[in-house]
C-alpha cells in the first residue's frame, strides 16, 4: 500500500504542478477574456440529456476551439476564434448519427490597451461555413454577419458579453435560411491559485422558426501543468430555461483547454 501511495501522491504532484500560484492566476485571468493574447486550444465535451420526442434523447458534442492571437501593429491585435463541432445524435428521424457540425469561424479586431475605464473590447466578422457530414448536424447553408465582445477585469472578477449575428447568403435551395443571433453574457469569479468560477448563458435565437435556446452554464475551472505543458480542466452543469420542442433539458460540460503563453 505505501508503494501505491507513494505512486498516486507522486501522479498528483505532477499534475497540479505549477510554476508558481501568480502565474496560474495569471493564466486564469486570460482565459476568463476571449480575445487575451494568449494561444489557446480548448476541447469541450457537451453532454445533454432529455431530447427528443420522448425527452429521453441523448446527445453529445465535442467543440475544437482554438483561440490564435495575431499582433497587427502596436496598437492592435487580431484574434481568430474557431469552433469545430464534432457530435452524435441518437434522436433524430434517422436514428443515430454522428459526424462534424458547421463551423463558425469568427475575427475580432481588438486594441491591445484597453480603455482609461479599463474596458476590452473586439469586433469584426464572423462566419458560417456548411461543413456538417449528415443534414441534421448542420444547416447547409453559408453565412456571415458582424461579432464583438465586451469586458471588464476587476480584481477577481470579470463580466462582459459576447454577441454576433449570422445571416446566410448562399448553399443548399431547399434547406431553411439562417437567420440567428447569439448573445453569451458571461461572468468569471478568481479563487486564487488557478481556480476560478464562471456563470454564463449562450442564448441563441433563430428568428426564422421564432425559437429560443438558453442553456445556462456554471463551471469551476483549475489551471495546472501536466509535465511542462500549462492547461485548464473545467467542469459543470448546464440547464436549459428555454429551447425548442425535442430540444435537451439539461447537460454536463468538462473542457480541457491547452495553454500556450508567450515566453
Amino acid at each position: 500500500m505505501s508503494i501505491l501511495r507513494l505512486v498516486l501522491v507522486s501522479m498528483w504532484a505532477l499534475l497540479t504542478s505549477i510554476a508558481s500560484a501568480q502565474d496560474a492566476d495569471e493564466l486564469s485571468k486570460q482565459l476568463a477574456n476571449p480575445i487575451a493574447s494568449l494561444i489557446s486550444v480548448p476541447f469541450q465535451n457537451n453532454f445533454d440529456v432529455g431530447a427528443g420526442p420522448d425527452d429521453d434523447g441523448f446527445a453529445y458534442t465535442l467543440n475544437i476551439q482554438p483561440v490564435i492571437p495575431i499582433s497587427l501593429n502596436d496598437e492592435w491585435n487580431m484574434i481568430s476564434r474557431t469552433i469545430l463541432p464534432v457530435s452524435y445524435k441518437d434522436y433524430t428521424p434517422e436514428g443515430d448519427v454522428f459526424g462534424l457540425g458547421d463551423i463558425t469561424q469568427s475575427l475580432f479586431f481588438s486594441p491591445k490597451t484597453p480603455t482609461a475605464g479599463g474596458l476590452i473590447w473586439g469586433v469584426g466578422p464572423a462566419f458560417l461555413l456548411p461543413t456538417a457530414t449528415d443534414d441534421f448536424l448542420g444547416t447547409g447553408k453559408w453565412g456571415a454577419g458582424p461579432t464583438g465582445v465586451a469586458l471588464v477585469q476587476k480584481g477577481e472578477w470579470t463580466v462582459g458579453a459576447l454577441a454576433n449575428h449570422i445571416w446566410s447568403f448562399a448553399g443548399e435551395s431547399d434547406r431553411t435560411k439562417v437567420n440567428s443571433t447569439y448573445i453569451q453574457p458571461f461572468l468569471s469569479y478568481a479563487l486564487g491559485h488557478g481556480r476560478s468560477v464562471s456563470l454564463n448563458t449562450e442564448t441563441t435565437y433563430d428568428w426564422v422558426n421564432e425559437e429560443w435556446t438558453v442553456p445556462i452554464n456554471l463551471g469551476f475551472s483549475q489551471v495546472l501543468k501536466l509535465g511542462e505543458q500549462p492547461i485548464s480542466f473545467q467542469v459543470g452543469g448546464k440547464y436549459y430555461a428555454e429551447a425548442p420542442d425535442g430540444g435537451p433539458e439539461w447537460g454536463i460540460r468538462t473542457t480541457i483547454t491547452l495553454l500556450f503563453p508567450k515566453k
